[in-house]
């Protein structure tokens, strides 16, 4: 096709480009197509889940705006969208899904009670679709966590719960992980916190220290399971004090060796991720991102290609921490087109760990331990006008996924033959 011959021709004038600066475009392809981009299922259904057939989402921190037509309600509708923005999108993916999204057979199954056999049709497809899986457990809607507490509830019987929870998720993350052959990333978030000023702050966090060495007191092969612990600044209903702060994970990730997680949008609007990363794994051996998009009081928009997405990605390939670094998106968007907020976020999240790849690393390193801030000032502010869209297409072109903004017409091709008719 002409249209195929005009970007394999655009590409290797970029591929001159990048040479004449050392850097080798076929390998920052090859390297990025083998880089896991794990994508969240909760934006297909606004994370209501199929725990109660037409249960909406309640409370617990979490608030899903906009009313797009056309949402997942069924498991089978939920996979067949995930099937369609796969399909639009290049490279190895992987899915992240909660506990609330287990296949029960329409019969309700309280939470602690869940097991490998309530998620074995997710791993089937997972499988048949060659893709890893994430897990989570599911601390949010549900009637003990009405109050805004969980994990560092000062009722023993509700934490116990919810401890139970935690343990069986980890069981069921670590069946993904033995049949889909790589570990599961399971990560714990808490909306635990107070509206008000709290008068204790410290009992909160000795209960949820000593409830998560209970989830975690049953050794689990790393080859099987990864554990996670994510905080927050605040969340809705908890804006003046949240246990699970960030030094609390912090310091917990450090002390019990697990993975911390990194969520872009939750922090304070002036912390940016990117920045921490180096900070983190100079004590951890890995963590995992949730690359979110934080708009004021907001943490969760769709990922664009702004000014922090590609310093994410910049601080992963140049630390090289490719594989200490697991890459989850984080967000939920009802306002459009579910579909196309998966597309465009995994795309962006892809498309700036290429820009970085396409750096000449070595020489910007180079410049600057011999001071020469000059030469690197000069080499970052001339990569911003390299042409890696060229790049960016032809990878997208043998990938067989469409190229530029052709994605959208398939896209809303699906809306109108099956989003539509639900």
């Amino acid at each position: 096709m002409a249209e195929n011959k005009h970007i394999e021709r655009a590409y290797e004038l970029a591929k001159q480009k990048y040479a004449d600066l050392g850097v080798d475009t076929e390998k920052a392809i090859e390297n990025l197509s083998k880089v896991p981009v794990s994508m969240h299922c909760w934006q297909g259904d606004d994370v209501g889940g199929f725990e109660k057939t037409g249960a909406e989402l309640e409370g617990g921190g979490i608030q899903v705006t906009g009313n797009y037509p056309g949402k997942a309600t069924t498991i089978d509708q939920l996979r067949g969208d995930i099937d369609m923005a796969v399909s639009l999108i290049p490279g190895t993916h992987r899915l992240n899904l909660h506990a609330s999204y287990l296949d029960n057979g329409g019969k309700f199954v309280e939470r602690d009670q869940i097991g490998p056999e309530h998620f074995q049709s997710w791993i089937d497809w997972a499988k048949q679709n060659k893709m890893g899986m994430d897990f989570n457990p599911t601390y949010f809607s549900h009637p003990k966590a009405d109050d805004g507490f969980t994990l560092s509830h000062q009722d023993a019987g509700i934490r116990k719960f919810w401890i139970d929870h935690g343990i069986a998720c980890r069981k069921i993350a670590e069946k993904m992980g033995k049949e889909l052959g790589s570990p599961s990333v399971v990560n714990f978030w808490i909306p635990d916190g107070y509206k008000d000023i709290p008068a204790d702050r410290k009992t909160p966090r000795q209960r949820l220290a000593e409830s998560l060495d209970s989830i975690f007191s049953e050794t689990i092969d790393q080859k099987y399971v990864l554990d996670a612990v994510e905080s927050k600044l605040f969340g809705i209903g908890a804006e003046s004090y949240t246990v699970g702060s960030s030094e609390f994970y912090l310091g917990y990730a450090v002390s019990r060796k697990k993975l911390l997680c990194l969520d872009a949008g939750h922090f304070h609007p002036t912390e940016v991720i990117s920045d921490k990363i180096t900070s983190v794994l100079t004590f951890l051996d890995e963590i995992l991102l949730h690359v979110s998009r934080p708009v004021r009081w907001d943490s969760d928009h769709v990922v664009i290609l702004d000014d922090e997405l590609r310093a994410i990605a910049a601080e992963i390939v140049r630390g090289d921490y490719l594989n200490r670094v697991h890459i989850g998106l984080d967000f939920f968007d009802a306002s459009i087109n579910r579909i196309a907020a998966w597309t465009i976020g995994m795309r962006n999240m892809i498309k700036a760990l290429l820009i970085a790849m396409l750096e000449p690393t070595a020489k910007l390193k180079q410049a600057e331990a011999e001071s020469d801030f000059t030469t690197r000032l000069v080499m970052l502010e001339e990569l911003k006008t390299m042409p890696f869209a060229a790049v960016w297409d032809y990878y997208c072109l043998k990938s067989d996924v469409p190229v530029s903004v052709d994605w959208l017409t398939k896209v809303k091709d699906y809306e109108a033959k099956i989003l539509s008719k639900r």
